[in-house]
């Protein structure tokens, strides 16, 4: 499909702070047309800018009635209305919309929490694939209702409690939905959204990995100048990897990849990396020794955030330090970075809305997001900064990255410092840790489930425990092994392994790994923890 032509079939999600938001995203996604999400707070500039075919108001933790609940900017009912777009508010979206536009939202009698009955009342709409009477299973999670519709609304569907599930004013283009359409726990939900996109809103679908990759090469063609070099910092990750290769597709040999060993890699990371690179890849790497400038810096410092930023700010320190060396070689310095920056990585690192907090407040800082230096000199690429992980991993498909090397488990930009929790130079923390999470992830190799797996790696604590080995006392350090699943990142369940597979993981953890007297397992999903530790 033509850009212009995806850019003219925009769905925009305002955030309003559900943690389902990024969901809505992706299954709309999924349905090959482009979303994206910003901020439900979002200047009336910044929405009509994008010139959005739909936008949808998501759900979240407020409630209207707050003094500081969160809302549409003002204007914006003007805006829709004048330019023909279709509004969908979901949970606090849709009384938010109520609210707004002149009805009344009350604290429901009896809230509805968990997976509800809802039965179509009026099969138009956002149900006019239905008939009167179709009773589904939905996902509701809201403590108000709308008790009062606006001029011109009717309600579509009511939950088997009476209590108002969808709304309409098909005439005005507002549609609302009281439960969550995204999750799985609503088995009709998607099948609601495809007709809610494509039989009332008249949306063309053809957004694909494809044209992505084109619009990107294109994009990178016309910003980098024809004698412009460019610098990317390789971790050996997926993303960083596709993104270099990407570059290296649009601007050729003006690319100049460096991998940076920071000291805070995993075991025998940097050979493995090194060898992939020039053996599959054919990318020209750059492999730059700073483990005694990082380590040196990160001495003393256990705030999960310090650790980030000067992590960030010593690979900008680093790339400099190369760019320098390149204007020597070239006669002129390299002007863009590219980083392999993930959608995920620039919602986390967004405050919530209605929070009234600024962009520094986040879940954490990011690597490739928040962590970055606000004097660097060198200006960004993030070729792919609106895709998930799995469309980053298509897109390395169609760039003929290697399966192998696609399936690799993410690994964050902070390295093994977010792994041992506290001082990362404390003892040999770092020692313990490569040679543990080598045995974890090996023996996850072994069984055959590694591809089944998002995430796996061992975390050092900063305690000890009291044990015993080779019948005497010992006190020694314990570490924590955390594997998830995941479609994107940002929900996450813990794998469930088999206890057969946890014993000899951990009878041969503490048999090798001298200083380790003891294994646990996270078993938190994401919510409420995050897949890392820090």
């Amino acid at each position: 499909m033509d850009p212009e032509n995806v850019k003219s079939n925009l769905v925009l999600i305002l955030d309003y702070g559900s943690q389902y938001t990024h969901l809505i995203t992706r299954r709309i996604r999924s349905l090959s047309v482009f979303s994206l999400c910003i901020s439900g707070t979002s200047s009336l500039k910044s929405i009509v800018d994008l010139k959005p075919r739909v936008i949808i108001l998501s759900g979240g933790p407020h409630s209207v009635h707050s003094p500081n609940s969160p809302s549409f900017p003002d204007g914006f009912v003007d805006y829709v209305e004048s330019n023909g777009v279709f509004v969908l508010g979901i949970c606090y979206g849709l009384q938010l919309l109520v609210q707004r536009l002149g009805g009344v939202v009350r604290v429901g009698e009896r809230q509805e929490y968990g997976r509800m009955e809802i039965e179509v009342v009026r099969a138009c709409g956002l149900f006019g694939s239905k008939e009167v009477g179709h009773k589904q299973t939905v996902w509701m999670s809201h403590g108000d209702e709308a008790a009062e519709l606006p001029e011109g609304f009717e309600v579509v569907a009511r939950s088997q409690q009476g209590a108002v599930a969808a709304v309409e004013n098909r005439e005005r283009r507002f549609y609302g939905l009281q439960y969550h359409p995204e999750v799985t726990h609503s088995p009709e939900g998607m099948e609601t959204l495809r007709y809610f996109l494509f039989d009332v809103c008249r949306v063309d679908a053809g957004w694909n990995m494809e044209d992505v990759l084109n619009e990107e090469i294109k994009l990178i063609k016309g910003m980098v100048a024809p004698d412009d070099h460019v610098i990317c910092a390789l971790s050996g990750g997926v993303d960083s990897t596709v993104a270099a290769t990407l570059v290296h597709k649009a601007i050729g040999d003006r690319l100049h990849c460096v991998f940076v060993d920071n000291g805070l890699l995993r075991y025998k990371e940097r050979e493995r990396v090194m060898e992939t690179f020039e053996r599959d890849l054919h990318l020209p790497v750059t492999c730059v020794d700073a483990t005694d400038q990082f380590l040196s810096k990160l001495k003393g410092v256990v705030d999960p955030e310090m650790k980030r930023k000067i992590i960030g700010k010593e690979f900008i320190s680093s790339f400099d330090a190369f760019g320098q060396d390149l204007e020597r070689k070239f006669g002129k310095k390299p002007v863009y970075l590219v980083q392999g920056t993930l959608y995920p990585d620039v919602i986390e690192s967004c405050p919530p809305p209605g929070s009234g907090r600024t962009h520094s407040h986040t879940i954490k800082s990011h690597h490739n997001v928040g962590g970055l230096p606000k004097d660097m000199k060198l200006k960004l690429i993030e070729p792919l900064k609106l895709l998930f992980k799995d469309e980053v991993r298509e897109l390395g498909r169609i760039l003929n990255v290697p399966r192998a090397f696609l399936q690799r488990h993410p690994f964050p930009g902070p390295g093994l410092a977010v792994r041992v929790l506290g001082d990362v130079t404390e003892g040999n923390a770092l020692d313990i840790l490569r040679q543990v999470d080598e045995i974890f992830i090996q023996s996850i190799k072994d069984a055959g489930i590694y591809d089944s797996i998002w995430q796996a790696f061992a975390v050092f604590l900063p305690i000890r425990s009291v044990g015993v080995q080779g019948d005497q006392r010992t006190h020694s350090h314990v570490v924590a092994l955390r594997a998830v699943t995941s479609q994107d990142g940002m929900t996450a369940d813990w794998y469930n392994f088999e206890h057969k597979f946890l014993d000899d993981v951990a009878r041969k953890i503490c048999n090798s790994v001298r200083g380790v007297n003891r294994v646990v397992q996270d078993i938190t999903s994401k919510p409420p923890s995050t897949i890392e530790w820090e």
